[in-house]
């Protein structure tokens, strides 16, 4: 198996912008394959879920609001929600991570997909566990914790010839700021764009070190921009804020032209986790069905591109350590 990152470039995957998860999945059978998708019942961890269920894998959708899950779930369809178990977890509470994969890891069954797609955009500064910063908490660390907790698992899954992927939703928010490694948890001062910034460099850097560390053991790991797309993501923001952004009217309807539906937002998330033109390959950052390009330079209005800091591996593997030591695991330590 080689040794060497994938190179971070687009590979013509002949898809875009405007396909939609439906579409990704065309052709592929998932039968027999077991997924995870955090935050699978609401915008597009919803269309996630009932793509992957509609492709024939069984999902499990682990929810913080366990019986607004379950109320989403049956809205997808019946032969889809029949593939559909939802149990309860929520990301910023190590104790709720470590109940999760404890409970999962008593079944016996192996993880073939696991993606990490829930998360929070743009909140109030709020403090979980030990006094962390929300965002960094709940979109990484959680996650950081929940694949290491599972990881027995995740090398467990089918034993068809690939191993299991690990996707990991970033943004192209992650252009607002790289890892602030003299104050991950702002302490010296709160900001709610940049603390999301960190939040979605940090998904991508951990899809690079899982899959430097993991790809010996067949598993492979990438992160990826969604797109632009309406969802309760944006809960948090004032509507005043989103007029001025341009994404909606006084009416509160959607008018930015590049913005997806949600069936597009997903789109890029399960071919990640499914396309077979992503086979050898891992520890990319993909966006519209693709991997993107590296870019030096950029902001959050840049259309297209990852940033370098987001997917260099010394900062990966800086980010790997201090988060192993503020969770206290790690599937990988000697």
């Amino acid at each position: 198996m080689t040794t060497q990152r994938s190179p971070q470039r687009p590979i013509g995957s002949g898809f875009s912008a405007r396909t939609t998860a439906k579409e990704a999945l065309e052709g592929i059978d998932l039968g027999g394959r077991l997924a995870v998708v955090t935050g699978g019942y609401s915008g597009l961890g919803l269309e996630t879920t009932r793509a992957l269920a509609e492709a024939g894998a069984h999902v499990v959708v682990p929810a913080r609001r366990r019986a607004a899950a379950e109320e989403a779930v049956a809205e997808i369809g019946a032969e889809a929600a029949d593939r559909v178990e939802v149990d309860e977890l929520d990301l910023g509470d190590l104790d709720s991570v470590r109940a999760f994969a404890d409970r999962f890891l008593a079944s016996g069954r192996g993880v073939d997909i696991l993606i990490n797609n829930a998360g929070i955009m743009a909140c109030p500064e709020t403090r979980v566990g030990p006094g962390w910063e929300a965002q960094f908490a709940t979109n990484h660390l959680g996650h950081f914790a929940l694949v290491n907790r599972l990881w027995p698992a995740i090398t467990g899954g089918e034993d068809d010839g690939e191993g299991a992927r690990v996707v990991s939703v970033s943004s192209r928010g992650h252009h607002r700021s790289p890892i602030r490694w003299d104050d991950v948890h702002f302490e010296r001062g709160y900001d709610k764009w940049e603390a999301y910034g960190q939040a979605k460099t940090a998904n991508a850097l951990f899809a690079v070190h899982l899959d430097a560390l993991a790809k010996d053991q067949g598993v492979r790991a990438f992160s990826l921009h969604p797109g632009g797309i309406l969802t309760p993501l944006q809960r948090h923001l004032p509507k005043e804020e989103m007029v001025a952004a341009g994404w909606i009217d006084e009416e509160g309807n959607q008018i930015n032209p590049r913005f997806k539906t949600p069936e597009q937002g997903a789109a890029t998330q399960v071919w990640a986790a499914t396309s077979p033109q992503l086979t050898g390959m891992g520890g990319v950052y993909c966006e519209d069905c693709d991997i993107a390009e590296a870019v030096e330079t950029g902001d959050a209005s840049t259309p297209s591109g990852v940033r370098t800091y987001a997917v260099a591996p010394e900062e990966a593997a800086r980010l790997w350590t201090l988060s192993a030591e503020l969770t206290g695991v790690d599937a990988f330590a000697r």
